[in-house]
């Protein structure tokens, strides 16, 4: 039996960054951006709200990138304040090295096991199971599993270990690309 599994968000994830005013370390993205340009160079800003006060923190997009070289598109979407865009900006690694921040995906992505979300006894011998990531969400594998098999993490790495559950890819730690495996009840 084949089935396919989707990690779908619910809602942006939390900026993780130290609040300079009370020292809260999660951010939610405002959706908004500040666009200034300095005669020929453009900087642009993704606005983000402390959790704990409210204060506003920039989260740098472009900065002093001369106008010419900025797609007209990406530069109607900053003075729009896209959403998708908003959530893409927030997917971008070098978004995230250049401001030095991580992501926070607590409780913003639910798993849609497209009905088969448990295992009946003795019905299922076999269960193939695609697992599809609608945006780069980083999960622990057994943790997933889990919850799509409604079994505990325990039984699902005793699982692994006796052989019963397979993977091209490691199940330990965390995985944010789709991945396949097995169970074998």
């Amino acid at each position: 039996m084949l089935s396919t599994w989707a990690v779908l968000p619910t809602r942006l994830p939390l900026v993780r960054r130290r609040c300079a005013v009370c020292a809260c370390e999660r951010f939610q993205a405002s959706g908004k951006f500040r666009v200034n340009a300095n005669h020929k160079l453009l900087d642009a800003w993704l606005l983000v709200l402390c959790t704990g006060c409210g204060e506003t923190a920039k989260l740098a997009v472009l900065e002093r990138v001369h106008v010419r070289s900025v797609r007209p598109d990406l530069l109607e979407r900053l003075r729009d304040n896209d959403f998708d865009l908003v959530a893409d900006l927030l997917q971008r690694s070098a978004v995230h090295h250049r401001n030095r921040v991580t992501l926070d995906w607590t409780d913003a992505w639910r798993l849609d096991t497209g009905g088969t979300d448990h295992l009946d006894g003795d019905v299922v011998e076999v269960m193939d199971v695609s697992v599809r990531f609608a945006a780069r969400i980083p999960v622990r594998p057994v943790s997933l599993i889990a919850e799509g098999c409604r079994l505990t993490r325990g039984e699902v790495e005793r699982l692994i270990a006796r052989g019963r559950l397979v993977s091209a890819v490691r199940l330990g730690g965390r995985l944010s690309d789709d991945f396949t495996f097995t169970l074998k009840r």
